[in-house]
């Protein structure tokens, strides 16, 4: 049985921090954000951001990197999921707030960044671009 190779260990690496990283800010009583003067909840557009940025690091993964409909499904289903659970999760912390805005806002992140990961070629080469050898 053939050792999988360090890019493919490393393709799986970054979902894997994202999701200890909101297991351990959705256990935080208060967390500080910047105010971004944004016009809107800053905290929905943290929540976008977040959502989009684990959802491409999950499409990315061997797993799914063909980009079926069924794939697109799947990751949007499991990022609505996490999203779910990250509000449950506050749920039980003491400051915290559940919020059905927040779950809309990592919803949409979700979908918004599979479907430019999958069906936008310029976003999609720019994440994936190879270091050039000299």
């Amino acid at each position: 049985m053939s050792r999988p190779s360090f890019q493919v260990v490393r393709a799986y690496l970054w979902p894997l921090l994202l999701l200890i990283i909101l297991f351990l800010a959705s256990g935080m009583p208060h967390l500080a954000a910047p105010d971004l003067e944004f016009g809107f909840p800053q905290d929905k557009a943290l929540h976008f951001l977040f959502f989009g940025l684990l959802a491409t690091s999950i499409i990315r993964t061997p797993c799914f990197q063909r980009g079926s409909l069924l794939q697109i499904v799947v990751v949007i289903l499991l990022g609505a999921s996490l999203g779910g659970l990250d509000e449950f999760r506050q749920s039980f912390t003491p400051g915290r707030e559940v919020e059905l805005h927040d779950w809309y806002a990592n919803v949409l992140g979700t979908v918004v960044a599979v479907i430019a990961y999958t069906k936008w070629p310029l976003y999609r080469r720019l994440l994936e671009w190879k270091h050039r050898q000299t």
